[in-house]
This record gives structure tokens, C-alpha cells and sequence, in this order.
């Protein structure tokens, strides 16, 4: 089974530590963080739009995936690690390019726009990876 991601999700998922949209958002990303973290040649594609962690947005809030806002936030993560859309890859691919191309710094600048940037912790999972580690546990609910 491949995973589709867009582009700001493949740096998301280093910081995702739980929280989430709604508890079926956060169900399904920690679904799809587990299955990463625990199996780091699971294949994923790189899509324009909406993907795998979208598909359980809340209904009842205003949904962004379709914004352009977003579309720009893919670009730029996509284009800091040189990747493209329709690009199919391990997961693992995309832990050393997030290693050799991204600082925990860049967080601040690629995703500007995010809502969750200020609780700090997609810098700090790059600054994990950046430190030769892997996706950690998530904490207990």
C-alpha cells in the first residue's frame, strides 16, 4: 500500500505528537505515523492537494486543503527538499533528504502560515532527525 502525502505533511508528521483537528484526524494520523515510524520503506506518493491525512478533516470545520495558501506551503517544503509531485519513494527517502536539506530553524520561514508552528514541535522533530535519530513513540493519551 502506498501513502499519499502532500507536501507540508511530510515535514507535519516529524512534529506530530497527537494533537490534531478533531480525534478522527488525530486517529488517523497517528495511523499513518505508526506505520512510518515502524516501517520506514512503507512507499509513499507526493500529490498536489488533498491526501491520505485529509481524507479525515472534520466536516464541521471550514476545510483549507483546497486553499492556495496550502497549495503554496506544499511548494515550498517540496521545493526545500527538492522533491515533486507524483514522485513515489520510501519513507525513509525522505528522513535523509529531510536530514541533509532541512535545519529546525527553516520551520519558521517554510511554514509561516501553520497554526501549529508555534508549539514548537515540528522543529523539534527535525532537530531529531537532524540528530541521526527516527520518529519517536507518541506520548501516551
Amino acid at each position: 500500500m502506498t501513502i499519499q502525502l502532500r507536501g507540508h505533511h511530510l515535514l507535519c508528521l516529524l512534529g506530530f505528537r497527537g494533537m490534531g483537528y478533531s480525534a478522527d484526524f488525530s486517529a488517523n494520523m497517528t495511523i499513518v505515523y505508526n506505520k512510518l515510524r515502524d516501517e520506514p520503506a512503507s512507499r509513499i506518493t507526493i500529490v498536489r492537494g488533498p491526501d491520505d491525512l485529509c481524507a479525515c478533516f472534520p466536516s464541521d470545520v471550514e476545510p483549507h486543503c483546497h486553499h492556495v495558501s496550502v497549495a503554496q506551503h506544499d511548494e515550498r517544503i517540496l521545493q526545500k527538499l527538492g522533491f515533486d509531485y507524483g514522485m513515489e519513494l520510501l519513507w525513509s527517502d525522505v528522513i535523509e533528504r529531510v536530514r541533509t536539506n532541512v535545519v529546525p530553524e527553516d520551520i519558521h520561514t517554510l511554514c509561516y502560515t501553520c497554526q501549529w508552528r508555534s508549539y514548537g514541535v515540528c522543529e523539534a522533530g527535525v532537530r531529531i532527525i537532524k540528530q541521526g535519530e527516527w520518529l519517536p513513540p507518541l506520548p501516551p493519551k
